[in-house]
């Protein structure tokens, strides 16, 4: 159907281009806006074999099963022809080189992560701007020098082995780390000596997933979930759910850990283990789903007691705070969708026993820490984030001085500690990290990065616009301030809208190259996500999920509507749960978008509960193996939406091979499907990373090449310039 011509794109590119440079910098004919371009792309047909699932007596077409056997030589021939294609449009996209110089002026800064105590010594990571992957670093107090204590960028060649996880030992003496490769979830965990910067040689613990180390009290070994260890060429789809808990004593081989708690009655229990700071419990969170319900375990390891089935409902999100003897907090949203505080005692634990400390109000509670001997609570207004101070009977102290529309992240602190530390950041500002002193009301910063651009520039706004059912979401909108509201402006919508997620203001220079090429940004607050508690979630999953898909449409509308821009210019993108979102919402109404950017996104409603964590999901979606949930997901499914001679809007679906969260078969098939369908001029390309996964742990080489190629590839189909520093 069509064939690749490589040479034509790049003499359509270098038409564009005037390519003198002096010293770094390019200089661009076409610094301002231009009109939307498409440029027609030859992409490798894509096989298709017969193939025909019956679901509930409806027979349903699968042409491009064949792509989920990922690990074939037909696959891989398909990913080397189709990003063949790719990088042949991109490479020769005229604002590429511009695009990539600003990017990597704007995040070449420090950056550093919250710090935490432990063991009396501080840790915190640290990038100097454009490392791969941030470097963890130990002092003894946060005024004295600090020593690199672990340097992933020393574990690979390329960046792509990351650090996922960090876990010292209470008596300050041993780092449990866990680093994951190529972008995958599964995780490995080896044991450092602090004080040598040494890995013990027995300590090296494999097929881990989602789960760091929880150490003993007395630092002699530590808590982990492990899943069986997959058939040989089946890591990338083998199932997430279930695992068992062992015990891992210091110095020995991970083939002497000792099992401490299994369900094999239970196969779709997820255990995941924690330990209270006391050192008394081990805690058991129970998952047998993505929304948060679970159920709450314990082992009292002081009387080598029995596991208790402490909450086995599965009803409501129950999570441990802190203990102090046989009392309990714990925050719930069990008839609450806002969340509360509740005490138990566990000599009289039935939940009808249990007394309310902090009531829910009208703000969701988002995190909580307990830190000097109160409860630091972390609420969402307007999805902006709030700190209030509680006693630890539940009594208001105080409000803790924020940023304007800022989110916190990264809260921490002990009880038996008088510090919390957490980081703010806001759409205009990076990460600030914070001291708060909570006996003394004292906020000190740790650390203020410095970035190259003028935020004075831009400007920030929140509002709501009326979706269905009567219903209003809060939607935010950044942009240059001498921008004109005249519809003519390239724009990006982006959304989740899943999972209990909540979107908050966040920071990034890619955002900031956007606006300076004088792009709006704007970030809806979908229903399905955790913005405004359990009942905005609920009303965004399993048979109202289509709410979502009319809330990102009804976004777009009030962008086009608003002035910001029009259809014609304006992008929608998301990522995961927010690449389903744009799928679904591109096939449902092709005409409101000029470009597309589905991310990992989940395409094939039917089948996604057959690999890796997908089945986790089902309390999220619902199964296509449930005949009253298996129409629903029919009717949004992107994969089997796409319709043969459709105009759809200029499209890069992008994943990695890696990818074992969110498979990549999902996103090669959808792209297999829509350059088939595709009867329009825009173009229709795949990006897939190779050595890539789902995101976490991504280089920053990569993130910087994924952005690059993202924004050149809206300059052109959007008419977007090239990006002009605010830089003071």
């Amino acid at each position: 159907m069509r064939s690749h011509r490589l040479a034509l794109l790049f003499l359509l590119a270098l038409t564009q281009l005037v390519s003198c440079r002096s010293g770094s910098r390019w200089r661009w004919r076409d610094s301002k806006p231009g009109k939307p371009r498409y440029d027609r792309v030859e992409t490798p047909e894509t096989e298709t074999v017969e193939h025909v699932d019956e679901y509930h007596g409806k027979e349903v077409r699968d042409p491009y099963r064949w792509l989920e056997d990922m690990e074939s030589d037909g696959v891989r021939s398909w990913i080397e022809a189709q990003n063949k294609a790719t990088r042949g449009y991109l490479d020769g996209l005229p604002l590429r080189g511009r695009i990539r110089e600003r990017m990597d002026e704007l995040i070449n800064f420090e950056r550093y992560g919250v710090p935490f105590k432990e063991g009396g010594r501080y840790f915190f990571r640290k990038n100097d701007g454009l490392q791969n992957q941030s470097v963890l670093y130990v002092s003894d107090s946060l005024e004295g020098e600090a020593r690199m204590l672990l340097d992933p960028n020393t574990l690979s060649e390329d960046g792509t082995v990351a650090l996922r996880g960090t876990d010292v030992s209470p008596d300050g003496r041993h780092l449990a780390y866990s680093i994951s490769r190529g972008g995958s979830d599964w995780r490995e965990i080896k044991v450092r000596d602090i004080e040598t910067g040494q890995d013990l040689a027995a300590d090296h613990l494999k097929w881990i997933k989602f789960a760091g180390a929880s150490w003993l009290k007395d630092g002699s070994g530590f808590f982990y979930r492990r899943l069986p260890e997959p058939e040989e060429g089946k890591a990338l789809s083998a199932a997430s759910m279930g695992g068992k808990i062992y015990f891992h004593a210091l110095g020995t081989p991970q083939d002497e850990d000792r099992l401490v708690y299994e369900r094999p009655d239970k196969p779709k229990w997820s255990l995941f283990p924690e330990m209270s700071d006391d050192g008394r419990y081990l805690i058991i969170y129970v998952s047998t789903g993505s929304t948060g319900d679970n159920g709450l375990f314990y082992k009292d390891l002081a009387a080598d007691g029995p596991v208790v089935e402490l909450v086995a409902t599965f009803d409501a999100q129950t999570s441990f705070l802190d203990s102090d003897g046989d009392a309990w907090w714990v925050v719930t949203d069990h008839d609450a969708p806002t969340r509360r505080v509740m005490r138990i005692d566990l000599k009289n634990p039935s939940r009808e026993e249990w007394q309310e400390v902090i009531p829910a109000g009208k703000y969701s509670i988002e995190g909580i820490v307990v830190a000097g001997g109160h409860f630091v609570v972390h609420y969402l207004r307007r999805a902006q984030s709030l700190l209030k101070v509680h006693t630890l009977d539940g009594a208001f102290v105080r409000d803790v001085a924020l940023p304007p529309a800022c989110s916190v992240g990264g809260l921490g602190g002990k009880r038996t500690d008088g510090e919390a530390f957490f980081g703010a950041s806001g759409f205009l500002f990076p990460r600030t990290t914070y001291r708060y002193d909570v006996a003394a009301n004292e906020l000190t910063v740790f650390r203020s990065p410095k970035v190259k651009f003028d935020p004075d520039a831009f400007v920030v706004k929140q509002f709501a616009y009326p979706s269905t059912g009567e219903t209003h979401v809060t939607i935010f909108v950044m942009h240059r301030k001498d921008l004109k509201l005249d519809g003519k402006n390239p724009a990006r919508l982006y959304g989740y809208g899943g999972f209990d997620i909540s979107m908050t203001p966040w920071f990034s220079t890619s955002n900031i190259v956007w606006m300076e090429m004088g792009g709006v940004f704007a970030v809806a607050n979908l229903r399905g996500g955790g913005e405004y508690g359990q009942d905005w979630h609920r009303a965004g999953m399993l048979k109202k999920k289509q709410n979502v898909f009319d809330d990102f449409i009804a976004a777009a509308n009030s962008l086009v509507y608003s002035g910001y821009t029009s259809h014609r210019r304006l992008a929608i993108e998301g990522g995961s749960n927010g690449g389903l979102l744009v799928g679904a919402c591109m096939t449902q109404a092709p005409e409101k978008f000029g470009a597309c950017l589905p991310a990992v996104g989940v395409m094939d409603m039917l089948r996604y509960d057959k690999f890796t964590v997908g089945r986790a999901w089902a309390t999220e979606y619902g199964s296509s193996d449930d005949p009253e949930m298996f129409p629903v997901l029919r009717a949004y499914s992107p994969y089997h939406n796409l319709r043969p001679g459709m105009k759809y809007p200029a499209t890069m679906v992008t994943t990695g091979d890696h990818d074992d969260r969110v498979v990549p078969a999902h996103s090669y098939k959808f792209a297999a499907r829509l350059q088939a369908c595709q009867a329009g001029p825009a173009p229709c390309l795949i990006r897939i990373e190779t050595k890539g996964g789902h995101g976490a742990g991504t280089p920053i080489s990569k993130i910087l090449d994924a952005r690059t190629d993202a924004f050149a590839f809206l300059a052109r189909v959007l008419g977007a310039a090239a990006p002009r520093s605010t830089a003071k």
